[in-house]
């Protein structure tokens, strides 16, 4: 490889890592710390029974979404405000459009079969 070759990879890696924003060991912490406490609270709450039923669900939905929340800044990194943020933003509400329509037509198609074996 010649001096060059080897001038211009280098500048491509160092270009690579300042464009990207790699989380510190101090956010992943906070998110391990976070996720465990999104987890820890709906779970009491089902295990103890303190509550009725439709608040504990909406104490589990409400910590998932929340919990998506922390997942998707502490861990992926996924920033909302800037331009490079409203890409991965666009592509995030993609994926997610995409998965919420196989999930949800998995589970219709499920039904409806459940249904059509009880005639």
């Amino acid at each position: 490889m010649s001096h060059s070759e080897s001038h211009v990879i280098n500048n491509l890696e160092v270009h690579a890592h300042d464009t990207q924003s790699h989380g510190s060991m101090k956010d992943y912490f906070i998110g391990f710390v976070l996720s465990v406490i999104l987890t820890a609270i709906p779970f009491w709450a089902v295990m103890s029974g303190s509550f009725s039923k439709p608040a504990t669900v909406w104490c589990i939905v409400t910590m998932a979404v929340v919990q998506i929340w922390v997942h998707l800044k502490y861990f992926l990194h996924l920033s909302f405000k800037t331009e490079d943020g409203k890409a991965s933003s666009l592509s995030f509400i993609f994926s997610a459009i995409i998965i919420v329509m196989v999930v949800g037509l998995s589970v219709w198609i499920i039904y409806e079969s459940n249904a059509m074996m009880m005639y």
